[in-house]
């Protein structure tokens, strides 16, 4: 056993393997710019380009200005509208449930607790009719609205912070706020919230990501739409006679672009809510 407070160094492979991986992890992205940047028929030509080619500015200046009927530029600002609106209620929500189910007591909490993982084991496609007869019946046919409303929180969401705040928030701390006459909102605000943080930002960037990537429902939702988000865009880009690859490719590439920004950004908080949520259980 090491002494406490020692430091521990990797040794040459390991840092080899830690290389190979993330070269693993980044070819995606890499076979996403090559093929972005080639022909149609360069492409799907065997044996496939391993270097750029020199089309890429003109196969991003045509998604710019085609993909969705209005251009990417729209598509763009609809899908970080539903996002982000999706992200910060699913957040805020689920910090209040799970902070209920965690630390308050009142009648029924483990049964409805029950009801809310069982959830989880229902298929998404299942509701995807009756949601889609309820969002006509709202007026909200082919509207941002019918992708924000049906995911302003999520089962995952309210379980995953009930199970973080009951580790990390101490009943102790709560006692204590409510002896000096905090009610629960304040409670809320300046006890849970500022404990909940590491967890929030990870809950936040999974939301996002999930809500950015989402296709199902969005090509369900808004079906004839000029108004799409980035996935319904793309996959309009691959209708037509023949499928130009490199053109859907390029439109890949602009709508991942807004994720690694969001990853750049907050990586950091992620990874530290990550570990302290791991040295918290």
């Amino acid at each position: 056993m090491s002494r406490a407070g020692r430091q521990h160094h990797a040794g040459p492979l390991t840092y080899l393997v830690l290389i190979m991986v993330a070269l693993a992890s980044l070819f995606p992205l890499y076979w996403t710019l090559v093929a972005a940047s080639t022909d149609a028929h360069r492409v799907v030509s065997s044996p496939p380009p391993l270097l750029p080619g020199g089309n890429l500015f003109h196969n991003l200046a045509y998604v710019w200005h085609n993909a969705g009927g209005r251009g990417m530029g729209v598509a763009l600002l609809n899908s970080t509208l539903v996002a982000g609106s999706v992200t910060l209620s699913t957040v805020a929500l689920s910090v209040l449930a799970g902070f209920a189910f965690a630390k308050l007591r009142f009648a029924g909490r483990g049964v409805l607790m029950a009801l809310v993982v069982a959830t989880l084991a229902v298929p998404a496609q299942l509701s995807v009719v009756p949601l889609f007869i309820l969002m006509k019946n709202l007026g909200l046919g082919n509207h941002l609205g019918a992708l924000i409303l049906p995911t302003l929180v999520t089962a995952f969401g309210v379980f995953f912070m009930r199970q973080y705040l009951v580790q990390a928030l101490p009943t102790e701390l709560l006692e204590a706020a409510r002896t000096d006459g905090a009610n629960s909102l304040r409670v809320v605000w300046h006890v849970v919230v500022p404990i909940a943080r590491p967890a929030m930002a990870v809950l936040g960037m999974l939301t996002f990501v999930q809500s950015w990537n989402d296709f199902l429902w969005p090509i369900i939702a808004m079906n004839g739409s000029t108004n799409p988000t980035v996935q319904v865009a793309l996959a309009g880009l691959g209708t037509g006679w023949s499928t130009d690859w490199s053109v859907i490719m390029a439109g890949a590439l602009i709508g991942t672009l807004p994720l690694l920004l969001v990853f750049a950004l907050f990586g950091r908080h992620i990874v530290g809510g990550i570990t302290q949520g791991a040295i918290k259980g």
